[in-house]
Protein backbone atom coordinates (compact mmCIF):
# COMPACT_ATOMS: atom_id res chain seq x y z
CA UNK A 1 0.00 0.00 0.00
CA UNK A 2 1.14 3.51 -0.83
CA UNK A 3 2.12 5.99 2.23
CA UNK A 4 -1.03 8.08 1.30
CA UNK A 5 -3.68 7.47 3.46
CA UNK A 6 -6.04 8.43 0.90
CA UNK A 7 -7.91 6.27 -1.79
CA UNK A 8 -8.08 7.32 -5.44
CA UNK A 9 -11.69 6.43 -6.83
CA UNK A 10 -12.85 7.51 -10.18
CA UNK A 11 -16.08 6.21 -11.74
CA UNK A 12 -16.28 5.77 -16.06
CA UNK A 13 -20.18 6.93 -16.84
CA UNK A 14 -21.66 6.18 -20.27
CA UNK A 15 -23.91 4.60 -22.22
CA UNK A 16 -23.34 0.97 -23.20
CA UNK A 17 -20.63 -0.03 -26.03
CA UNK A 18 -19.33 3.62 -25.42
CA UNK A 19 -15.64 1.76 -24.75
CA UNK A 20 -15.53 2.25 -21.19
CA UNK A 21 -14.29 -1.20 -20.06
CA UNK A 22 -11.50 -0.92 -22.60
CA UNK A 23 -10.48 2.67 -21.16
CA UNK A 24 -10.39 0.81 -17.99
CA UNK A 25 -8.31 -2.05 -18.76
CA UNK A 26 -5.85 1.26 -20.72
CA UNK A 27 -5.82 2.92 -16.97
CA UNK A 28 -5.51 0.06 -15.02
CA UNK A 29 -2.36 -1.16 -17.25
CA UNK A 30 -0.85 2.85 -16.17
CA UNK A 31 -2.11 2.96 -12.76
CA UNK A 32 -0.89 -0.52 -11.64
CA UNK A 33 2.34 0.94 -11.53
CA UNK A 34 1.47 3.26 -9.07
CA UNK A 35 0.10 0.79 -6.21
CA UNK A 36 -2.67 -1.64 -6.34
CA UNK A 37 -5.32 -1.25 -8.48
CA UNK A 38 -9.23 -2.44 -8.12
CA UNK A 39 -11.98 -2.47 -10.07
CA UNK A 40 -16.02 -2.21 -9.48
CA UNK A 41 -18.71 -2.88 -11.74
CA UNK A 42 -22.22 -1.59 -11.56
CA UNK A 43 -24.30 -4.48 -12.89
CA UNK A 44 -27.89 -3.67 -13.55
CA UNK A 45 -29.16 -7.18 -13.83
CA UNK A 46 -29.26 -9.96 -11.90
CA UNK A 47 -26.30 -12.89 -12.73
CA UNK A 48 -25.36 -16.17 -11.19
CA UNK A 49 -21.70 -15.59 -10.99
CA UNK A 50 -21.39 -19.11 -8.80
CA UNK A 51 -22.10 -21.82 -10.80
CA UNK A 52 -24.89 -23.91 -8.84
CA UNK A 53 -24.48 -27.36 -7.44
CA UNK A 54 -20.93 -26.32 -6.00
CA UNK A 55 -19.89 -25.72 -2.81
CA UNK A 56 -19.33 -22.22 -2.86
CA UNK A 57 -23.15 -21.84 -4.03
CA UNK A 58 -23.71 -24.49 -1.73
CA UNK A 59 -22.62 -22.68 1.11
CA UNK A 60 -24.13 -19.46 0.10
CA UNK A 61 -27.44 -20.41 -0.27
CA UNK A 62 -27.24 -22.36 2.94
CA UNK A 63 -27.25 -18.93 4.47
CA UNK A 64 -23.94 -17.49 4.56
CA UNK A 65 -23.81 -13.90 4.00
CA UNK A 66 -20.34 -14.27 2.69
CA UNK A 67 -18.47 -17.07 0.68
CA UNK A 68 -14.90 -17.19 -0.22
CA UNK A 69 -13.10 -19.31 -2.82
CA UNK A 70 -9.58 -20.19 -3.26
CA UNK A 71 -8.11 -21.40 -5.62
CA UNK A 72 -4.60 -22.44 -6.94
CA UNK A 73 -4.34 -19.41 -8.73
CA UNK A 74 -7.74 -17.10 -7.67
CA UNK A 75 -9.31 -15.78 -4.52
CA UNK A 76 -12.91 -14.67 -5.00
CA UNK A 77 -15.58 -13.62 -2.09
CA UNK A 78 -19.36 -13.40 -3.15
CA UNK A 79 -21.45 -11.71 -0.70
CA UNK A 80 -25.35 -11.57 -0.36
CA UNK A 81 -25.79 -8.15 -0.03
CA UNK A 82 -25.89 -6.20 -3.74
CA UNK A 83 -27.44 -2.97 -4.41
CA UNK A 84 -31.00 -3.81 -3.54
CA UNK A 85 -30.28 -4.56 0.26
CA UNK A 86 -26.77 -3.28 0.78
CA UNK A 87 -25.05 -3.62 4.06
CA UNK A 88 -24.55 -0.15 6.26
CA UNK A 89 -20.98 1.60 6.89
CA UNK A 90 -18.43 -0.15 8.61
CA UNK A 91 -17.02 2.42 10.45
CA UNK A 92 -18.96 5.38 11.83
CA UNK A 93 -19.35 7.25 8.84
CA UNK A 94 -19.43 6.04 5.21
CA UNK A 95 -17.06 6.88 2.67
CA UNK A 96 -20.06 8.26 0.43
CA UNK A 97 -23.17 9.48 2.27
CA UNK A 98 -26.32 9.14 0.07
CA UNK A 99 -29.87 7.73 0.64
CA UNK A 100 -29.52 5.66 -2.52
CA UNK A 101 -29.49 2.34 -2.14
CA UNK A 102 -26.42 1.76 -5.11
CA UNK A 103 -24.43 4.47 -3.97
CA UNK A 104 -24.49 2.63 -0.54
CA UNK A 105 -23.75 -0.56 -1.66
CA UNK A 106 -20.40 1.27 -3.77
CA UNK A 107 -19.62 2.65 -0.40
CA UNK A 108 -19.24 -0.36 1.80
CA UNK A 109 -17.37 -1.85 -1.36
CA UNK A 110 -14.90 0.98 -1.13
CA UNK A 111 -14.08 0.76 2.51
CA UNK A 112 -13.61 -3.02 2.17
CA UNK A 113 -11.28 -2.56 -0.94
CA UNK A 114 -9.84 0.64 1.50
CA UNK A 115 -9.05 -1.72 4.34
CA UNK A 116 -7.17 -4.58 1.63
CA UNK A 117 -4.52 -1.20 0.81
CA UNK A 118 -5.67 -0.64 -2.67
CA UNK A 119 -4.49 2.62 -3.79
CA UNK A 120 -6.68 3.30 -6.77
CA UNK A 121 -10.22 2.15 -7.64
CA UNK A 122 -12.03 2.62 -10.77
CA UNK A 123 -15.55 2.54 -11.04
CA UNK A 124 -17.30 1.36 -14.18
CA UNK A 125 -20.48 2.68 -14.16
CA UNK A 126 -22.13 4.05 -10.60
CA UNK A 127 -23.40 7.45 -12.02
CA UNK A 128 -25.51 8.94 -9.43
CA UNK A 129 -22.23 8.62 -7.28
CA UNK A 130 -20.73 12.02 -5.99
CA UNK A 131 -17.18 10.12 -6.86
CA UNK A 132 -15.02 12.46 -9.71
CA UNK A 133 -15.90 11.24 -12.95
CA UNK A 134 -14.59 10.26 -16.73
CA UNK A 135 -16.97 10.76 -19.10
CA UNK A 136 -17.02 8.47 -21.92
CA UNK A 137 -19.25 8.24 -25.51
CA UNK A 138 -21.60 10.28 -25.73
CA UNK A 139 -23.21 11.49 -21.88
CA UNK A 140 -23.80 15.19 -20.51
CA UNK A 141 -22.08 16.22 -17.38
CA UNK A 142 -25.46 16.33 -16.41
CA UNK A 143 -25.86 12.97 -16.70
CA UNK A 144 -23.93 11.90 -13.65
CA UNK A 145 -23.42 13.68 -10.04
CA UNK A 146 -20.19 13.88 -9.74
CA UNK A 147 -17.10 16.14 -10.79
CA UNK A 148 -16.26 15.47 -14.42
CA UNK A 149 -12.32 15.39 -14.28
CA UNK A 150 -12.34 14.47 -17.61
CA UNK A 151 -13.41 12.43 -21.07
CA UNK A 152 -13.01 9.58 -22.30
CA UNK A 153 -11.48 10.96 -25.41
CA UNK A 154 -8.63 12.61 -23.56
CA UNK A 155 -4.92 10.63 -23.84
CA UNK A 156 -4.90 7.90 -21.44
CA UNK A 157 -1.28 9.74 -20.81
CA UNK A 158 -3.36 13.18 -19.28
CA UNK A 159 -6.26 11.14 -17.77
CA UNK A 160 -3.48 8.85 -15.08
CA UNK A 161 -2.18 12.67 -14.11
CA UNK A 162 -5.66 13.81 -13.58
CA UNK A 163 -6.39 10.35 -11.51
CA UNK A 164 -2.91 11.14 -9.52
CA UNK A 165 -3.51 14.56 -8.80
CA UNK A 166 -6.47 13.06 -6.76
CA UNK A 167 -7.03 14.35 -3.20
CA UNK A 168 -8.84 11.12 -2.93
CA UNK A 169 -11.11 9.77 -0.47
CA UNK A 170 -10.27 9.35 3.56
CA UNK A 171 -9.50 5.45 4.76
CA UNK A 172 -11.39 4.25 7.41
CA UNK A 173 -9.70 3.96 10.26
CA UNK A 174 -11.03 1.48 12.53
CA UNK A 175 -8.80 -2.11 13.29
CA UNK A 176 -11.51 -4.50 11.89
CA UNK A 177 -9.73 -6.95 10.16
CA UNK A 178 -12.72 -8.40 8.47
CA UNK A 179 -11.04 -9.25 5.05
CA UNK A 180 -8.19 -11.18 5.98
CA UNK A 181 -4.19 -10.41 6.80
CA UNK A 182 -3.01 -7.25 5.70
CA UNK A 183 -1.43 -7.29 3.00
CA UNK A 184 1.65 -5.17 4.07
CA UNK A 185 2.80 -7.16 7.03
CA UNK A 186 4.87 -9.97 7.65
CA UNK A 187 3.02 -12.84 8.45
CA UNK A 188 5.60 -14.59 10.11
CA UNK A 189 7.22 -12.17 11.93
CA UNK A 190 9.86 -15.25 13.48
CA UNK A 191 11.16 -15.53 10.16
Amino acid sequence: MSQDSRLRVVCLAGPSDAGKTSLVEALVDRLAADGRVATVKSIHHDVEIDTPGTDTHRHRTAGAETVVGVTPELTFDITTRGKRDPPGPDGDESLLESDDPEVRALASTLERLARRGYDTVLVEGFAESPLPTILVGDRDSSAVSGPVIGRGEDSIDDLVETIRSLEGLERPTDDRSTDGPDPDSDPDPDA
